[in-house]
């Protein structure tokens, strides 16, 4: 039935939508009547947080052996690895490196930040104060500072720096748990340079895996190069995250910015103002995906954990008796859905600690204890040097196998298995080649070349078959199918 109320909301509705109001002018009927919903008012936020947001420029001593055109004061302002390249606009001309002196500081970067402490503890991003011989700070009363970096944390790209100042506004930081997608949140910062900006916008996503150490808050709010270390806030004047990242084709904003959550901020913060730096748990592990269909093949059910490859020699994981192709399925209580999980996991548990860890092995479930050991620099891990068996037995399913030697056993660091000597057919098809050592077939361990050959004997040949091999210093799971 046509009515004045009707009409009403149709002409609304369609003004919001010719406005592009979107959802927050979106009109609701109720009954005879219509509801319209307002857009947020931003306002009070900006004069509760806007002083605590600070500018941040760096600057950099001219080195010899970095003269040249070309240089990096000659790039764009920000670290390309997170913004690519912008020019910031009225931007000064750089002065090639040859004429300059020699330890005259130069631009380096700009970006934000954010008081953290009435003190002068300021937070922004490590991408920021990377390799900065100078920083320098200017607070929203245009007072500004020299600052001393406190910490920098690559892997979370969480910094902290100090001023000599006191009585300043600080921030007040807010619950991450109860951000939810969807709720309006808003930006503050200096993109491309231009001071106490902001910008709006709604949580997209929360916990956005982009393969870093870290889960992200994915947001629509504009963020562009200088935005880099400034708040993220929510509609009750709390930060709940820091301004990290963009998605971009064209190194300016598209739509999809990352901030890291404040929680884990606040845990590493807490860290570099301490110490100086992060101290984090390893176990000493290589790990791999565990797909749908090995999970099935090997009885685990869904795909879920994450497959053990390798175990680093003398590492808290070989020393609690974690072995290549066992999947871990939780770590201190903490259930491991994918290989992301178990690196954040044991990274924030601290070194030291005695935690208990279950695996899934041939078939069953089996609970380890471990110590965490201190994170320590990446090494590069040697693959083995293969080693002729001194004979081979031809075997079904394309394979060509022969018993390892002590030698070898002990090479490997294995107990058990057997050397492929040649794989063909459906051995060749399903990934398996020569110098891979089979430890395990359909969740059986395999010890020597007697016992292959009694599994394989016992195998349903119409079936596919799971085989755990050895490769270099990796373990994996291949699926051998029957057929020509």
């Amino acid at each position: 039935m046509w009515n004045k109320s009707a009409a009403a909301a149709l002409l609304t509705a369609g003004l919001v939508g010719a406005l592009g109001l979107g959802v927050a002018g979106v009109v609701m009927a109720q009954g005879q009547g219509a509801v319209v919903r307002g857009l947020p008012d931003f306002t009070e936020l900006v004069e509760q947080v806007g002083p605590s947001v600070v500018n941040i420029r760096t600057l950099e001593k001219a080195r010899p052996s970095e003269a040249g055109p070309g240089g990096s004061d000659e790039e764009m302002q920000e670290l390309f690895r997170r913004f690519f390249g912008v020019p910031i606009p009225n931007a000064p001309r750089q002065v090639p490196r040859q004429n300059r002196p020699q330890e005259e500081a130069q631009p380096k970067g700009v970006g934000s930040g954010f008081i953290l402490s009435t003190d002068g503890f300021i937070m922004t991003n490590a991408h920021v104060v990377d390799g900065a011989d100078e920083v320098l700070v200017t607070l929203t009363d245009k007072r500004e500072f020299k600052a001393r970096i406190v910490g920098a944390d690559k892997r979370t790209d969480v910094a902290v720096v100090k001023i000599q100042a006191t009585g300043l506004p600080a921030v007040k930081v807010g619950d991450v748990s109860r951000l939810r997608v969807g709720e309006w949140v808003m930006a503050i910062g200096s993109p491309f340079g231009l001071e106490n900006t902001v910008t709006a916008g709604i949580v997209s996503a929360k916990q956005r895996d982009t393969g870093d150490y870290l889960s992200f808050i994915q947001t629509d709010v504009a963020i562009n190069p200088g935005n880099s270390g400034g708040p993220l806030i929510n509609m009750r004047g709390e930060v709940v995250g820091i301004n990290s990242q963009i998605y971009s084709r064209s190194g300016g904003f598209m739509g999809i910015s990352f901030a890291i959550p404040m929680d884990e901020a606040i845990r590493v913060s807490e860290q570099l103002r301490a110490n100086g730096r992060v101290s984090r748990g390893r176990i000493g592990v290589q790990i791999a995906p565990v797909t749908k269909e090995v999970a099935e093949s090997i009885g685990l059910g869904k795909a879920q954990g994450v497959l053990v490859r390798g175990v680093e020699e003398g590492s808290p994981a070989d020393k609690a008796g974690l072995e290549a192709g066992d999947i871990i399925t939780r770590f201190d209580g903490k259930l491991i859905d994918k290989p992301a999980d178990l690196p954040r996991a044991v990274g924030n548990t601290k070194p030291g600690s005695k935690v208990g860890i279950s695996i899934f092995r041939r078939g069953g479930h089996k609970d380890l204890n471990i110590t965490v050991a201190e994170i320590e620099p990446e090494k590069v891990a040697a693959a083995s040097p293969e080693k002729k068996a001194p004979a081979t037995t031809g075997q079904p399913w394309g394979l060509a196998v022969s018993d390892l030697t002590e030698a070898q056993k002990k090479e490997f660091r294995v107990r058990g298995g057997v050397r492929v000597d040649a794989a063909t057919d459906m051995a060749a098809r399903a990934g398996i080649r020569e110098g891979d050592l089979i430890l395990a077939i359909a969740n059986v361990e395999v010890t020597s070349l007697k016992e292959f050959e009694l599994i394989m004997s016992r195998v349903d040949k119409n079936r596919p078959i799971n085989v755990l091999i050895r490769r270099g210093d990796g373990a994996q799971y291949v699926l051998i199918r029957p057929g020509k």
